[in-house]
């Protein structure tokens, strides 16, 4: 009987079986190369982090903290893929990436840009509020070449202030605006690193009623899973112990997605994470008329 059980509970654990006309998304900090991260050097951890990817298999993937070396390394693990990705002093290889990667024979990319969290979001490389660096979101426009009938998907991802908690609350105002505003007729997705948990006032910017108004977008994880644990915490400082805390990574999506399944990816190796953040990710579906 008490094996019976335990088979039970890994098939209600396990992800739903992959269905050809699913997007499988995944976010990830990647934690930046240049860090002094001793025996969690990038380059001591930098194929884990991609046999990580490779495992889950996603059709998208937005990454944090990624410099130009980490985006190339990534692309080349990943040669089915376009990657959209500018440095966020420069706009073009200068400083940290919020990098995106689309599978070429699934989706068809219409447009892309960025644009920098602040009060002039397009001039390159500002800063905004109380930030103590430039922050910026990457986007993506994309067609669906296997779903014909989908509405276009507009892709944004994002890595908000650390320190700046004005600047937080700020940037997940103008990612809901934006959010609205490019998404107009079309399927939403937001990755990122938001620097704040479940429930703070970030997230309510981004996820909650806004002068009576339904968000545009819904938090995966809990629209899967909509009673929280205590062991959702996302930043490991590379130890696969380190689940309690913060849930700081999240995965949004427009209300015309089904969400089949979200997770925290808990992949680990002698104690050790391949990120100090743990990966997200989610299994969608298009919501049927």
């Amino acid at each position: 009987m008490f094996v019976s059980l335990l088979a039970l509970a890994v098939t209600m654990a396990a992800p739903p079986a992959k269905d050809p006309n699913d997007v499988r998304v995944m976010s990830y900090n990647v934690r930046y190369a240049t860090a002094k991260d001793g025996e969690n050097h990038w380059d001591k951890r930098k194929e884990f982090l991609a046999e990580t990817i490779l495992a889950f298999d996603p059709d998208l993937l937005g990454t944090q903290e990624t410099i130009a070396l980490q985006r190339d390394f990534l692309a080349q693990k990943l040669p089915g893929f376009g990657v959209l990705a500018a440095g966020r002093d420069d706009g073009k290889e200068a400083g940290e990436m919020m990098a995106l990667f689309y599978k070429k024979d699934r989706f068809e990319k219409l447009d892309g840009g960025h644009f920098w969290l602040s009060e002039t979001p397009d001039k390159v490389g500002s800063k905004g509020w109380d930030t103590s660096l430039p922050r910026m979101v990457t986007w993506v426009k994309l067609k669906d070449r296997k779903v014909a009938s989908a509405p276009a998907l507009v892709y944004f991802n994002t890595h908000f202030d650390h320190r700046g908690p004005t600047a937080r609350v700020e940037s997940a105002k103008l990612l809901r605006k934006k959010a609205a505003e490019m998404g107009k007729d079309c399927r939403v997705l937001i990755t990122g690193d938001f620097n704040s948990g479940e429930g703070s006032a970030p997230y309510k910017a981004l996820f909650g009623e806004q002068d009576g108004k339904p968000s545009p977008v819904v938090d995966t994880l809990r629209a899967f899973r909509p009673t929280a644990d205590k062991e959702e915490g996302t930043a490991t400082g590379f130890k696969a112990s380190a689940t309690v805390g913060a849930r700081i990574d999240w995965i949004g999506v427009s209300r015309n997605w089904d969400v089949k399944d979200a997770a925290i990816d808990r992949t680990a190796r002698d104690g050790r994470t391949p990120s100090d953040h743990f990966a997200v990710t989610a299994v969608l579906k298009l919501k049927a008329e």
